[in-house]
């Protein structure tokens, strides 16, 4: 990787946010951090740069779960550790203060996924899933009364998935 430009410093950055988050990451997770959640690179930046940095071997996509994960590869790692001083100091302080503080809710919002369709009788079946890198850990599906339940459920997921993982687990366990 040939440092020059900004071009070069918005890959080392997202090269960083793998690094510091220290898991495999999909790509609108990535984005959003980036992106909306900050204003680290721009959004049409930043979904060319994971591709060629995928391309040239930089990051890798890790096998399982229903959405593509990318992860840094030893390459990323011994790229990032020659040239990560090219980031300016003051953002790599910014992207591991955010990450420091926000890597679980990041993680949680990806690694939760939530559905709901109406049946034919006029309840809903609502969908819910705790996936893990290679196969999901929890999948639940049930039947409620109407839409307003069913869109609750929906809502609340990501906030309580890890919460009924561990009752579901002890009791089953116990």
């Amino acid at each position: 990787m040939q440092i020059k430009g900004e071009t070069s410093v918005n890959k080392l950055k997202l090269l960083f946010v793998f690094d510091k988050m220290e898991t495999p990451l999909a790509e609108r997770t990535l984005v959003d951090m980036c992106t909306s959640s900050n204003d680290w690179i721009n959004y049409m930046d930043c979904v060319v740069l994971i591709h060629k940095l995928l391309s040239d071997g930089f990051i890798c996509e890790v096998p399982g779960g229903d959405e593509a994960l990318y992860t840094i590869t030893p390459e990323g790692r011994e790229t990032l550790a020659n040239f990560y001083i090219n980031i300016p100091r003051s953002e790599r302080e910014e992207i591991s203060r955010f990450i420091k503080n926000n890597s679980a809710r990041f993680r949680t919002k990806q690694d939760c996924k939530s559905d709901y369709y109406k049946n034919n009788d006029g309840t809903y079946t609502v969908f819910l899933k705790i996936l893990a890198p290679v196969q999901p850990m929890l999948e639940l599906k049930f039947v409620v009364p109407d839409k307003k339940t069913a869109n609750n459920i929906y809502k609340k997921w990501d906030d309580k998935a890890a919460e009924l993982y561990s009752v579901v687990y002890e009791t089953l366990v116990d």
